[in-house]
């Protein structure tokens, strides 16, 4: 399959400001649970610890979707991707406090990271929950979801791998849907809430304002 590579960035270089709590995690378990991007080539057994079906979570924001998931999910691991110290440190701590196995995280860039330091057919589901919408029109070229981009991430996907979007941006779901479906590696399709999607407590704001919220799920057929 066929990836070509793209140099935009799909995300704002935030930094927000880091706690001691998180600080101290970022600098104490960073080395121990996760690692920064660029690097070299993960070997996912020893990454873990073990052999078993591994989530890419993009985005992870704070962190407490990816602990919720992971805790109800022992039998997979969950590799969560993020630029954001403060979410960093916060998913750090959390995943300590909570005892948690199956998670290893990754500071930086995630289309990096899958570019370079993932194999091919090595993840069993990647899930990207509420990407940077990038509302103004000259923006959109930034946002995550472009074909460039899904047939990169698809490339990384096992066959019968699931690929997760979630969006409360309805322009942004309508464009995910059509890259999506433009795939002829792929079949799904919006669809309800998954029960194992927690929601977040940025979902939970997005909600009460009015806004709706779109699931998308779709299959690696080859």
């Amino acid at each position: 399959m066929a990836v070509h590579q793209t140099k935009i960035t799909t995300f704002y270089p935030r930094r927000g400001r880091v706690s001691g709590r998180h600080e101290d995690a970022l600098e104490r378990l960073l080395p121990r649970l996760g690692f920064r991007i660029p690097g070299p080539a993960l070997d996912l057994t020893a990454l873990f610890g073990r052999q078993a079906p591994v989530v890419l979570e993009i985005g992870s924001g704070m962190g407490d979707a990816t602990v919720a998931m992971a805790a109800a999910d022992p039998g997979r691991d969950y590799l969560a991707v993020e630029v954001f110290p403060p979410g960093l440190g916060n998913l750090l701590a959390t995943v300590e406090e909570a005892g948690l196995g199956n998670v290893r995280v990754a500071a930086g860039d995630a289309l990096e990271l899958v570019r370079h330091m993932l194999p091919a057919d090595s993840l069993d589901a990647v899930h990207i929950y509420f990407p940077d919408p990038w509302p103004k029109a000259r923006h959109h070229k930034r946002r995550l979801i472009q074909r460039v981009n899904v047939t990169l991430l698809v490339s990384r996907l096992r066959p019968g791998g699931v690929l997760h979007l979630a969006t409360d941006w309805a322009h942004y779901a309508e464009q995910m849907l059509e890259v999506l479906n433009a795939d002829p590696t792929l079949s799904g399709g919006v669809i309800e809430r998954p029960l194992s999607r927690p929601v977040t407590k940025f979902e939970a704001r997005a909600l009460a304002a009015g806004s709706s919220v779109t699931d998308l799920v779709y299959t690696r057929l080859s």
